[in-house]
């Protein structure tokens, strides 16, 4: 049973925690869903194997989520070693579960990854299973970002530029 009621200031700290988290896995989806469908549609189009497929998607989910974090890292003026170094700690985690979530939808989801690019099945199932990647990491984030760890180490960069 919540008491924030009785502590208005401990209800606006935990708004703030899951907006914050929120901001954390939108950012982050971003990066893995312009990575994720790339990759279905390049396996896709190419025919690849489903795990070619998939492990196409996550490499480019990563690069693409941590090429979303460093551009804004660098526009703060930090150098690109750092700036990768401050990405990896800021998205790891995030991006990983994210990728975790995606892909075992989208595989689960009977006929997706074999329905083509024309189908309403394929991104039907892709575009679910970023809903459910997003929703499931969220509070992964907030754990994360509660502790400093996560999203929260990249916050100070920001508004830097």
């Amino acid at each position: 049973m919540s008491h924030d009621h009785h502590h208005p200031a401990a209800a606006k700290v935990d708004r703030t925690t899951w907006r914050a988290a929120a901001a954390a896995t939108l950012h982050c989806l971003t990066g893995c869903a312009i990575g994720e469908v790339l990759g279905m549609v390049i396996g896709t189009a190419a025919g690849l194997h489903d795990a070619a497929t998939v492990a196409l998607s996550i490499a480019l989910a990563f690069a693409f989520g941590y090429g979303l974090t460093m551009r804004g890292v660098l526009r703060a003026g930090v150098g690109f070693r750092a700036a990768l170094r401050i990405a990896l700690a800021a998205d790891t985690v995030s991006i990983a579960v994210m990728e975790l979530l995606d892909n075992a939808v989208v595989v689960a989801v009977p006929g997706a990854m074999d329905a083509g690019l024309t189908s309403a099945l394929f991104w039907g199932a892709l575009a679910f299973s970023l809903v459910v990647a997003f929703l499931l990491t969220t509070p992964v984030n907030r754990w994360m970002i509660s502790r400093g760890k996560g999203h929260a180490v990249v916050h100070r960069y920001h508004h830097a530029h």
